[in-house]
């Protein structure tokens, strides 16, 4: 008799269990080539600006209810005041836990310029993953951000993913992305 295949919480969590491919940004409007790096309100502002983006993605593929897209933004960015999460490496994954998410939700946006975001190394960002989970399902924000961070390690997966200039692209990366 063959093994039956582990319960679903021992596989690891995938980018496209969580991110809305009509969410996906492959360019962000927002940019920042007149902002110095080191001026914090103005950088804060960029924040703001690309988070603002990202969420309205969200909002627009019906991923929550419209009235509480301006909320989502303001709990992002008061997780974002508590330290950045520009991680480095060119990446930056804002994330909050709220009461809109009716399940853990993501999208994932592109900068081709790259934006000033407070990172921890103090380079730009070019790659940005949002998350927005339930309130009440803190292990499964965890884990999708142990899936971004696990993805992300990959150089030649981000060199990949920053190259991708559709959404279509961008997902076929992420579907067929081992599961480092």
């Amino acid at each position: 008799m063959a093994a039956s295949p582990p319960p679903a919480e021992t596989h690891p969590m995938r980018l496209t269990n969580f991110i809305v491919k009509d969410a996906i940004i492959p360019a962000l409007a927002t940019a920042a080539a007149d902002v110095n790096p080191k001026d914090a309100p103005a950088v804060a502002g960029v924040k703001e600006r690309a988070v603002r983006e990202l969420v309205t993605s969200l909002h627009d593929a019906r991923a929550f209810q419209p009235e509480s897209t301006d909320d989502v933004v303001r709990e992002v960015m008061r997780r974002e005041q508590l330290g950045t999460t520009g991680i480095g490496r060119n990446i930056a994954i804002p994330h909050s836990r709220h009461a809109a998410a009716e399940r853990l939700i993501g999208t994932l946006g592109l900068s081709p310029t790259g934006l000033p975001f407070d990172s921890l190394d103090g380079e730009p960002v070019y790659v940005f993953v949002l998350l927005v989970s339930p309130k009440d399902r803190p292990g499964d924000h965890l884990r999708a951000l142990e899936a971004v961070v696990r993805t992300m390690r990959n150089e030649e997966f981000v060199q990949r993913l920053r190259a991708c200039t559709t959404r279509d692209e961008i997902w076929d990366l992420l579907d067929n992305a081992p599961g480092w």
